[in-house]
């Protein structure tokens, strides 16, 4: 790909920029609405917005809401759609920002490792739980999931560095690949020794949105601000080394820290979501692909909408979730793989991935 093409590509996503923006942040708010005035128990869903315009400012509005289901909504509905927004924002952003700077649209958060370390320390916590359920000072639940994502990207990276270069990224990808693995043995060996735990950790892998609290959001808030950041200040950077590893570095890129930057944000902030809400799949590999259908394939445009939209897709995700077998509720995970499956297939015939 020349540098003419790519400036007159970035020109165009440029002109793109405010409409898509804005088409976005209205997406966002339509389904956070959406959200709110859905759900099994509370209010009638058409005096929500009527209740939410009455918290307004010099707005005065009767909108027949009790206080009590009121209380409903705001400790219950809302805390759950803005994690919901918060871990689909993550997961997506962090799903393009792989895929650029690894360029294979086919990756996602969880391929150096995030899951499995995750789902190990998830499976160690729910072991350990049967016989010290009250000696727990914090929630260990969130903290080991947290950990072992975290240790895992590592010994990727450092598998990664120590058996070739990761300039190009396949030695990374290939480690990647063998620690999921050898952690994927580790945990299906604890649970064939601790099978009394197996639908715990079942449930817990299939990602769960239904315990959301305000203390969960405020927990993973900071994790996800700051990658998020970090990984849209990049933006421009995994746009020139579109172009490759070796054209980027004659352009002045130092490509190996940005890799080892963007892959370190991404995932800081797939691990903290994670630790939260267990796994949700598909997220990170479709929203990012539907962004490039619509808007292109610069990441000037490509990561602020996939934030967007992924905000938005788990949202709504989550809806189905709550409604389909109520009083219970259909894990998060099965929702998004239930849509996101046949929606990559139809990317897979209808363009080329390999762009």
């Amino acid at each position: 790909m020349s540098t003419s093409v790519i400036t007159s590509r970035s020109a165009e996503g440029r002109n793109k920029q405010p409409l898509s923006f804005a088409l976005g942040g209205a997406v966002v708010a339509f389904m956070v609405l959406v959200g709110l005035m859905i759900g099994p128990a509370g209010p009638q869903w058409w005096r929500i917005p009527a209740e939410l315009l009455d918290h307004v400012p010099f707005v005065s509005l009767n909108s027949g809401v009790s206080r009590a289901d009121w209380n409903l909504v705001w400790q219950i509905r809302a805390p759950r759609v803005v994690l919901a927004a918060l871990v689909g924002s993550m997961l997506s952003v962090s799903g393009a920002s792989y895929q650029g700077v690894f360029r294979n649209p086919l990756v996602d958060p969880y391929l150096l490792g995030v899951a499995a370390g995750a789902g190990l320390g998830a499976t160690i916590v729910f072991t350990l739980q049967r016989e010290t359920t009250s000696s727990w000072i914090i929630d260990p639940l969130p903290l080991a999931a947290f950990i072992g994502a975290l240790c895992a990207v590592l010994v990727t990276y450092v598998v990664g560095t120590a058996f070739g270069s990761v300039r190009s990224g396949t030695t990374l990808v290939l480690a990647g690949v063998a620690v999921t693995s050898m952690l994927t043995a580790i945990q299906a060996f604890v649970l064939q020794r601790n099978s009394d735990v197996v639908r715990q950790v079942y449930s817990w892998i299939l990602g769960r949105l239904s315990s959301a609290t305000w203390g969960d959001v405020r927990l993973i808030l900071p994790y996800v601000v700051v990658s998020s950041v970090v990984l849209l200040l990049h933006r421009r950077l995994l746009d020139v080394m579109r172009v490759g590893d070796d054209e980027a570095l004659a352009l002045g890129i130092n490509v190996r820290r940005v890799r080892l930057i963007v892959v370190l944000a991404a995932t800081l902030g797939t691990a903290s979501v994670v630790a939260v809400t267990g796994l949700i799949g598909f997220v990170g590999i479709i929203v990012p692909h539907a962004v490039r259908l619509i808007v292109g394939a610069s990441n000037r445009v490509v990561l602020p909408m996939s934030m967007m939209l992924g905000a938005a897709f788990l949202v709504a995700a989550d809806i189905p979730s709550r409604v389909l077998a109520s009083p219970a509720e259909t894990p998060i995970g099965v929702v998004t793989a239930f849509i996101g499956a046949p929606f990559f297939l139809l990317l897979l015939r209808t363009r080329d991935v390999s762009r």
